[in-house]
């Protein structure tokens, strides 16, 4: 019986690999479970972060049987700050046996697809864009870096048993209709919202009309959807791509029994799709190109971890070649890895996607975290990404629309929104995957032996600091509602990205920023209040919390003093960051006491170490003289982390 045979029993995929790797608790309890992960990525933004807290957990090596560091957010030497934090994170590998990507090798997922993403393994990713290795029948996961930090310790990552979402694609895209349509359609129907605490599981006829490079776009953008993590079986398709990468030893098959079960299911149609469009500012604001076309664009950008592969930039240059694009129209192209980079080079691909008017940009992630290429003012800008919360794009009065490379190339030669099967109608493509795909690997640095370890000594540069450390928990707590939000308030609107993502490494000075386009004054709030011994308190409406894994969200307000936060439903990632920096998530039992909450309120949590860990938190509001209740919902570990004031400090005794 393989490992992967549960015998007797019927189960899909995800109980499958996760029944290989429960250590603690019991999948079928519907309680927390605690996994055993095999791999770990970071990425420069959050990774120097992560690594620091690995530091000062102690240990002398890594434990995983694979962890990888990649270079490919903080890629513009601007200042002194991202060269120091990338030659941190390169002597840090040395220093315990990881692998080290640098920048320029590419985005983390394009390249972990490439070199390491293994069927039936658990990837942790400090990227909530990690679930791209989903496309390979993997379970990966995207989480914060303290919770990356102890999987590559050795320790388990937690997570409540998931619920299954079987999502059966059954029929065949039609011409020019992709597999970013399809997120894009299933993202319109199940929303950003009320998918938390599920996983997709990717079944029927139509998963064997998809190439991994087109599952992989599709488990990307699941993470809009705000499930845990999206998959795909392991079969012939997918030995086809590992075997053209060299790496057919790393197949097995891979899928779910016949008869298995789910706990929710949808069918997509796929010869019933056609090309969609996002509009601003959320992934799940989704109509057809048809109900935009004609619409002035004004910038046109493809590439980032959702669709910047060979099969995806081999497409643009054929759809581009011996035309050029609209002079008004301000178009790139991003690789997603050297690899790419190299193969379209190869084929001309690269020269028909310059001869058109294409700018080349670094294979990096750029413009899709503001890091660079931010459009006019009051621009309508087309993107591949898989992002387009307001402000992201580092203006914020542009319009940013997600789309496909195809409706993105069509939209670019005739500068307007336009419908590539209308436009290239009288054209067909057929993309044959190679056989072999390059192996480029010169900006890969493989783990240094246990001797030549001994011999590295970590640099840090001035702009790096520790981990800050929040205080235990006090018995009763009053605090003063600094903030209140809104519906969808996403970890881009807690702590902006570009031009300040350099000081990642630099809690103090991160800290400054933080709600700066929604608050510029509440920074200087909270820390006002903290060293005045007020706590802060954050009210919020629903899917607080939503979008990137960046845990600087949750480390950034602790260091301001902010103690709990108060909303109507919050994100798996940034409420588990949270919890790991000692401040306390909490969920309101009726929606209408948001609505009796004001700024400046005073709130009253009695007896809060107790109350905790009961499900319902009663709440005083002295300003009112009224009171409600709150939802805790903790684990035992999670309990122990909110009471130790994070858990590094349980972590450190």
């Amino acid at each position: 019986m393989t490992p992967y045979i549960v015998g007797g029993v019927s189960v899909n995929l995800v109980q499958k690999i996760l029944n290989q790797h429960v250590v603690e608790g019991d999948l079928g309890s519907g309680q927390e479970i605690g996994i055993r992960i095999d791999q770990t990525l970071t990425q420069d933004a959050t990774g120097t972060m992560a690594y620091l807290e690995f530091e000062a957990i102690g240990l002398p090596d890594i434990k995983t049987e694979l962890s990888v560091s990649y270079v490919d957010h903080n890629t513009l030497q601007d200042g002194y700050e991202n060269a120091d934090d990338h030659a941190y994170l390169q002597t840090i590998a040395s220093k315990y046996g990881l692998y080290f990507s640098k920048a320029g090798n590419g985005i983390c997922h394009q390249v972990h697809l490439e070199q390491f993403a293994k069927p039936g393994k658990t990837l942790l990713g400090s990227d909530s864009h990690t679930p791209t290795g989903g496309g390979m029948g993997s379970i990966a996961i995207g989480a914060g870096g303290l919770d990356v930090a102890v999987a590559m310790a050795g320790g388990l990552f937690y997570l409540p048993t998931p619920k299954v979402l079987q999502v059966e694609l059954i029929g065949k895209l039609r011409p020019f209709v992709t597999a970013k349509d399809i997120i894009l359609n299933i993202l319109q129907t199940l929303t950003t919202k009320g998918n938390v605490g599920f996983i997709v599981e990717y079944t029927g006829s139509g998963v064997k009309t998809l190439s991994v490079p087109e599952r992989a776009t599709i488990t990307n953008m699941g993470a809009e959807l705000g499930v845990t993590t999206s998959i795909f079986p392991s079969d012939e398709i997918t030995l086809a791509f590992l075997k053209a990468q060299g790496r057919e030893a790393d197949w097995i098959e891979l899928g779910p029994d016949a008869d298995a079960t789910y706990d929710k299911n949808l069918v997509v149609d796929l010869s019933h799709l056609e090309p969609m469009i996002a509009l601003p500012h959320s992934p799940d604001n989704v109509k057809t190109v048809q109900e935009l076309a004609g619409l002035k664009v004004d910038q046109v950008l493809i590439g980032s971890c959702t669709n910047s592969s060979y099969k995806d930039l081999v497409t643009v240059a054929t759809l581009l070649n011996e035309k050029v694009v609209n002079e008004e129209v301000s178009f790139g192209v991003a690789p997603g890895s050297a690899q790419v980079l190299e193969m379209i080079s190869a084929d001309h691909s690269l020269t028909k996607i310059i001869k058109a008017g294409g700018r080349i940009y670094e294979s990096a992630c750029g413009f899709c975290i503001g890091m660079g290429q931010s459009p006019r003012t009051h621009a309508v800008s087309l993107r591949t990404n898989n992002r387009n919360f307001y402000g992201r794009s580092g203006t914020e009065s542009a319009n940013v629309y997600l789309v496909s490379p195809e409706t993105a190339v069509a939209s670019a030669l005739t500068g307007v929104i336009t419908d590539p099967r209308e436009y290239f109608r009288n054209q067909r493509i057929e993309f044959v995957q190679p056989t072999t795909f390059a192996d480029t690997k010169t900006l890969l640095l493989p783990p240094l032996s246990l001797e030549d370890r001994q011999r590295v000594a970590i640099v840090k540069g001035p702009n790096i600091g520790d981990p800050p450390i929040n205080t235990p928990l006090p018995e009763t707590l009053t605090g003063v509602v600094t903030l209140k939000v809104t519906d969808k308030i996403t970890t881009d609107h807690i702590m902006p990205a570009g031009p300040y993502l350099k000081y990642r490494s630099n809690i103090g000075k991160y800290s400054e920023v933080v709600f700066k386009n929604v608050d510029p004054r509440f920074s200087s709030r909270a820390m006002a209040n903290k060293e005045n011994h007020i706590p802060n308190i954050i009210v919020g409406g629903l899917s607080y919390g939503q979008g990137s894994s960046r845990e600087h969200a949750a480390i950034c307000p602790m260091y301001l003093g902010v103690k709990v936060i108060l909303v109507k439903s919050i994100e798996r990632i940034h409420r588990a960051n949270l919890i790991n920096f000692g401040i306390i998530p909490l969920t309101f039992e009726n929606h209408e006491d948001y609505d009796q909450i004001e700024f400046d309120d005073n709130l009253l949590f009695e007896a809060i170490q107790d109350q905790i860990h009961k499900p319902l938190v009663t709440i005083q509001n002295i300003t009112k003289n009224t009171s409600f209740q709150a939802r805790t919902e903790f684990s035992a570990r999670e309990i122990s982390y909110i009471l130790a004031g994070g858990k590094l400090n349980v972590l450190k005794g």
